[in-house]
């Protein structure tokens, strides 16, 4: 009897997928929530799934809420928690940082004991990455951890051998862009200008030395609990990255995570459906593959002269561009400068719906940052890249677009780290125009929106790896069930 009752507590299996409140973790971490309900494990019971970010962006996602409610768009719950000043603000300091963690951990840990007084216990825990009060609340409540990867395979490996012993050699040659380093499942040497950015900074960045903290304790935690990592990736795309991973981590991949162009996203910035139709309009009154779709992400901003340059050059290629800006985009903007030209070729909006703008064939190029996010979203869509990388591990993303894939190009600033016009019109044209370079980057674009389309297909080597990592959670519940049941037995 009691074990009938053990097995039926724990029929359900519910993930807390914790996500960093932006917008290119809070989109790759729905989705990966909506498909974990979505699985049929077996048939031997549902998965259900809440999704957790900090109050400040769960204001954003949902602002007809009436304050920090809990909501559901039916298939997953959204239950916010607070760092304590819920702000959006970045911390200041060290102590800043401690303080948050503190108050990040106290507020998601009764998340967890008020979802299990409710009858949803949470079976395992799923962070995009490097939040740390993360890890704090899976130790104390003692369940399972997997680590969401939302950045290349590539980038894992780097990071991984950074913190495994490549930190010095790395670091001596931080300042020569043009070194290159070999490290083990890269399939060529990777010059340090190609490296992630807060791994070779040389400026001093207290942004940098946060980031690469937040790394170093990352890989410590996976060294010493062994969690679960999922990557978002596929066999494909990093064979070799990945071969060499899976030798040192516990891991599945699972990607690509793009979702699908018709679900709704979340989007953390106006976005109305005037301004859709009137965008998805005049693109279907361009001519297939003609738009140069512009997009820079959710964090970057730009100097005036910057965007300048880059309308300068997206007017001198002569044809139909989209460019994504938001009114608070300029870092420099004192008010009296404006995007819009009536007489231009051109439409400038705040913000767009990614997927249905790559996906449409009026799109020919995507000049980008090189977010993974939208590196995979062009890649699903067989669309060229342009990439203008800033930080993070879009130098990376944008080597492995043109080196590794030839899906695209890099754009190169001048002395004074500006993207100028006339090298904006010239990528432009080398992925756009009839010559063989433009021809071949385009083909490889098609071949591998095939191979992305397979990965991400009902069956496909995600769905594959997905189910597997939920039956190793359910296993792993199984048997935390028998020995409760056996010391309560023994008692």
């Amino acid at each position: 009897m009691a074990d009938d009752e053990g097995r039926h507590q724990h029929k359900s299996h519910h993930f807390l997928v914790v996500a960093y409140g932006v917008q290119g973790h809070i989109n790759p971490a729905r989705v990966l929530a909506h498909r974990l309900t979505q699985l049929g494990v077996d048939g031997s019971g549902s998965v259900l799934a809440t999704l957790s970010v900090q109050v400040a962006a769960h204001r954003r996602m949902f602002p007809s809420l009436d304050g920090d409610m809990e909501t559901t768009d039916g298939v997953i719950s959204y239950a916010p928690h607070s760092d304590g000043l819920d702000d959006s603000s970045m911390p200041k300091d060290a102590e800043d940082w401690v303080r948050r963690r503190r108050a990040s951990s106290e507020s998601l840990s009764t998340i967890v004991a008020g979802l299990a007084d409710r009858g949803r216990p949470v079976t395992c825990i799923i962070c995009t990455m490097v939040l740390q009060h993360v890890l704090d609340v899976a130790r104390e409540h003692s369940i399972p951890l997997a680590i969401y990867w939302i950045q290349p395979a590539t980038v894992l490996a780097v990071g991984y051998h950074y913190f495994h012993g490549y930190d010095e050699v790395i670091a001596a040659h931080a300042v020569d862009t043009a070194c290159e380093v070999c490290l083990p499942g890269l399939n060529r040497p990777l010059r340090i200008g190609s490296f992630p950015s807060y791994l070779v900074d040389t400026s001093g960045s207290e942004m940098s030395k946060a980031i690469k903290d937040l790394f170093r304790e990352l890989f410590e935690y996976i060294d010493q609990w062994r969690p679960k990592v999922l990557v978002n990736t596929f066999n494909e795309l990093e064979e070799n990255a990945l071969i060499e991973m899976k030798q040192h981590l516990d891991m599945f991949v699972i990607g690509p995570m793009v979702g699908s162009s018709m679900e709704e996203r979340i989007h953390l910035f106006t976005h109305d459906d005037a301004e859709k139709k009137r965008y998805m309009e005049w693109l279907g009154a361009q001519q297939e593959k003609s738009v140069v779709y512009v997009s820079f992400g959710s964090m970057t901003k730009k100097t005036k002269k910057q965007m300048d340059e880059i309308i300068r050059g997206l007017q001198q290629c002569g044809r139909p561009y989209l460019l994504v800006m938001r009114k608070d985009g300029l870092e420099d903007d004192d008010g009296s400068h404006s995007l819009e030209n009536p007489h231009s070729q051109g439409m400038v909006v705040d913000w767009c719906n990614q997927l249905d703008v790559l996906s449409h064939p009026a799109v020919g190029c995507f000049v980008s940052h090189c977010g993974w996010n939208s590196t995979i979203e062009a890649m699903a869509s067989g669309v060229p890249v342009i990439g203008v990388p800033n930080m993070f591990d879009q130098p990376t993303n944008v080597y492995l677009v043109e080196e590794e894939w030839g899906v695209g190009v890099r754009a190169q600033r001048n002395i004074d780290g500006v993207l100028t016009a006339t090298e904006l019109a010239r990528c432009i044209g080398l992925v756009m125009d009839l010559g063989e370079k433009a021809m071949a980057i385009r083909e490889r674009a098609r071949a591998l929106k095939e191979l992305v389309q397979a990965a991400g297909n009902i069956g496909g080597s995600s769905e594959r790896d997905l189910i597997d990592f939920v039956e190793t959670i359910k296993a792993h519940d199984t048997i935390s069930v028998n020995k409760s049941m056996s010391g309560s037995m023994k008692t």
